[in-house]
């Protein structure tokens, strides 16, 4: 597959509840790192299959969600291309931190998907 899944992302509106349940349910490894002043993104780790990670919601009246990224080659380009085909951006495209860079669209159907492109090393 060219475009596999490559992080899912849970953004919630209680951080503490949803560890709590999540490592409860499943036997996955939750790692928290500081992402700058006061913010916190906790690493899932699943073992096999594709990880991912979760944030308390940046903005009040967000609801609890999870997300997919897809890896892509050019995250510009797929941000572009996706615009084209009727895509909503949601997000621009943004460096994160040293790992890579990522942009959010909603398709035009209304289902929200992120693009992610790894740094290159």
């Amino acid at each position: 597959m060219a475009n596999p899944f490559v992080h899912i992302e849970l953004t919630t509106t209680d951080i503490d509840k949803a560890k709590t349940f999540y490592q409860g349910l499943f036997d996955w490894e939750l790692t928290d790192q500081e992402i700058g002043p006061g913010m916190t993104y906790t690493m899932i780790k699943v073992g096999e299959g594709t990880g991912g990670g979760m944030m308390k919601a940046p903005r009040p009246g967000m609801q609890s969600a999870w997300m997919p990224y897809v890896l892509v080659d050019d995250v510009v380009a797929a941000t572009a291309k996706a615009k084209s085909l009727g895509a909503t951006i949601c997000h621009e495209v943004m460096e994160v931190m040293d790992a890579g860079s990522l942009a959010i669209i909603t398709d035009p159907t209304g289902a929200t998907l992120g693009f992610w492109q790894p740094k290159a090393k």
